[in-house]
């Protein structure tokens, strides 16, 4: 099996259709080795690259958003208007570099909460994710 029927498969089990700019997309987010940490703007800046296919910056917000809601990517909200997502869906903190803008993992057991308000009546806690910001 090649790495594109990987993504369609994968696709096709989430209930999206594999287009190719969906496919191009996802093979741009998770044929990595590392954890990739991206704003929809710089995905826009890595796949239309000089040279590339070209796919419409509307695609990209669109697919970003549709691999959010099946589970493969997470939003990290830095300010009241900006998105980051990250490849990596397990639980885990970040530091936020205010000068260079970029988030860097931290190991989910290295921050350790000694208190944690109760939620809301009617309502539980799902997650706990940190995001300690650094500047030079």
């Amino acid at each position: 099996m090649n790495n594109n029927q990987a993504f369609i498969d994968k696709l096709r089990t989430s209930g999206l259709r594999p287009t190719k700019q969906r496919i191009l997309i996802a093979k741009n987010l998770f044929e990595r080795s590392k954890t990739f940490h991206f704003t929809v703007e710089k995905l826009n800046k890595v796949i239309n690259k000089k040279g590339s296919a070209k796919v419409s910056l509307a695609t990209i917000y669109n697919t970003v958003e549709a691999f959010t809601k099946a589970g493969y990517l997470k939003e990290i909200l830095t300010s009241k208007s900006k998105s980051y997502y990250d490849t990596n869906i397990k639980s885990h903190h970040h530091f936020y570099d205010e000068g260079t803008k970029e988030l860097t993992d931290i190991d989910y057991n290295q921050v350790k909460l000694s208190k944690v308000p109760v939620p809301p009546k009617g309502k539980k806690i799902k997650n706990l994710e940190v995001i300690i910001r650094i500047q030079k």
